[in-house]
């Protein structure tokens, strides 16, 4: 069964056209993976997902779980299970990730959150003051974890971390999905996190349009050996 489906999407951003007529559909409990160069249009696709506003949609719609939420705001699409990881997440002063964890999904989820990828003495920084490019993953993904969503929108999480932490990254997004049974849209530039994520599909999207859809692995061969360009001759 279908939970996310995107319908002939065009959009727009300050009057330029991003998004080129988008199809696309996630199934429950599925993993697909987003491919694709820098400026084509893959954050594009996640932010007007999530609903951020400057994203304008032009035409074509966008419903989950059975429900069109092309005019939701964020907050109604985030209740209604969607959540988003920034490729660059900002530092808020004054503000502890414990307790924003808490505020994002409640006390009962500190033991659950705080396994192996976030420890008290973390628990205690102010937001992203200070962290590291793999810390800033870590605590993007405790607090997205916390809201338990039903689809996790994965914008570059594989991005300034070195291979043992996106390792680590991995096995948590693994745990996770198995334990909750939630679908997950990943984009990744460079394909490092399909070494630790276990994907269904990859899409490749060039130029605003999907040009290619199919399994993982030889797509990202395809690419490692013709480049982008020619995953859309496949």
């Amino acid at each position: 069964m279908s939970l996310l489906e995107v319908k002939d999407l065009h959009v727009s951003v300050d009057g330029k056209e991003i998004l080129k007529g988008v199809n696309l559909t996630v199934e429950e409990k599925r993993v697909h993976v987003l491919l694709g160069p820098n400026g084509v249009g893959k954050s594009c696709l996640l932010m007007t997902i999530m609903g951020i506003p400057i994203y304008k949609v032009d035409s074509g719609k966008v419903t989950f779980d059975g429900e069109e939420i092309s005019n939701f705001s964020i907050d109604k699409r985030a209740k209604r299970g969607i959540g988003l990881a920034f490729q660059i997440s900002p530092a808020i002063r004054g503000v502890k990730l414990g307790d924003l964890i808490r505020l994002c999904g409640g006390e009962e989820v500190d033991k659950y959150i705080m396994r192996s990828s976030l420890r008290t003495c973390f628990k205690n920084r102010d937001v992203n003051l200070g962290f590291s490019g793999g810390e800033r993953k870590r605590s993007e993904l405790a607090q997205l974890f916390a809201m338990r969503p039903k689809l996790l929108l994965l914008d570059e999480i594989d991005s300034g971390i070195d291979i043992e932490g996106l390792e680590s990254l991995g096995k948590e997004i693994n745990s996770f999905i198995a334990e909750t049974g939630c679908s997950s849209l990943m984009i990744t530039h460079l394909g490092y996190i399909l070494r630790y994520v276990n994907a269904d599909r990859a899409h490749v999207l060039l130029d605003g349009r999907l040009v290619r859809s199919g399994d993982p692995e030889e797509i990202l061969d395809q690419i490692k050996e013709r480049g982008f360009g020619g995953a859309n001759d496949g």
